[in-house]
């Protein structure tokens, strides 16, 4: 005969929930308000239980072993589930109330969840958004996402898309002081001279190939630099402080190509792309906190 979970079971559920979502022990802990003693007398206790590792420990990273990232990934909808029902009670009658967990680039919670932080909760004071930075959001039921935003061109065909921005316009920019000492380059092929910035995915990813466009012709450099990185900001800084070339979106960029700190080149060679979209399941009811989350970013859409 089956039983249910106790008490003390659900508590250590949550405990190495949170501690695999942070990856560490005293993060989780800050978020949960407790000692990070008793998350982990919690997680070893659960794991005993369970006679199965479910992290991986070392003095510097924690992370989910595979049994521990399959039990998150089954966890995290009942989690979710069990917090917005708890809210809901607490909540008045027809008010949007539960926690909304929404999975972007940074790019995009510069650009469009930043500018509605603040009036979604003053306008849904019941609604809490949990976000989580992915550069390459993957797949978001799977993941335990309410929603997410991508780029228009990764959006899976069976995914409710919602257009939140237009067109990206890539650049490549360096500072006035590079140029100073090495002379523009005025196509594609001659970036091979320059020191440039590689971007990549992850600490151990691949570097992007830089693409450039003009007239129906396409070119694909690979590049090298002094810097390579996931992190926009850390390269834009780069080129401000005259390491090399930065090439990405121009909105990163805008203000100090705007203010001559950064000097655009090979402008005619930039490429655009499809915007971020706001995506969820097809099929599925929305809660009306959700309902509140898109509502918000479409109405404060550029």
């Amino acid at each position: 005969m089956k039983r249910g979970i106790r008490a003390g079971e659900f508590a250590e559920l949550r405990a190495f929930a949170a501690v695999a979502e942070a990856r560490s022990f005293r993060r989780a802990a800050s978020e949960l308000g407790l000692d990070p003693s008793t998350l982990s007398h919690a997680v070893r206790s659960l794991e005993q239980r369970l006679d199965t590792r479910l992290l991986h420990r070392t003095t510097r990273s924690v992370a989910p072993t595979e049994a521990g990232a399959s039990l998150l990934g089954r966890l995290l909808p009942a989690l979710t589930s069990i917090e917005t029902a708890f809210e809901s009670a607490l909540a008045p009658d027809d008010v949007p109330t539960g926690t909304v967990r929404l999975v972007a680039p940074r790019l995009a919670i510069r650009t469009l969840l930043v500018p509605i932080v603040r009036k979604l909760a003053f306008d849904y004071p019941h609604v809490t958004l949990n976000v989580i930075t992915d550069e390459q959001p993957g797949d978001i039921v799977r993941g335990g996402f309410d929603l997410a935003i991508k780029l228009g061109e990764t959006v899976e065909l069976d995914m409710v898309s919602v257009p939140l921005q237009p067109r990206f316009t890539t650049a490549v920019v360096g500072s006035a002081g590079y140029f100073a000492e090495h002379p523009p380059p005025t196509t594609p092929h001659e970036l091979t001279r320059h020191a440039c910035s590689g971007r990549h995915r992850g600490p151990a990813g691949r570097l992007y190939r830089w693409q450039s466009a003009k007239e129906g012709a396409a070119v694909v450099m690979d590049v090298s630099g002094p810097l390579s990185t996931d992190d926009p900001d850390l390269m834009i800084s780069a080129a401000l402080a005259g390491v090399g070339l930065w090439h990405g979106v121009e909105e990163l960029a805008r203000d100090a190509i705007a203010d001559g700190r950064l000097i655009r080149v090979l402008a005619d060679w930039s490429p655009s792309y499809p915007g971020f979209h706001l995506c969820y399941a097809a099929g599925a009811a929305l809660a009306p906190a959700a309902r509140a989350v898109i509502d918000t970013l479409k109405a404060n859409a550029p």
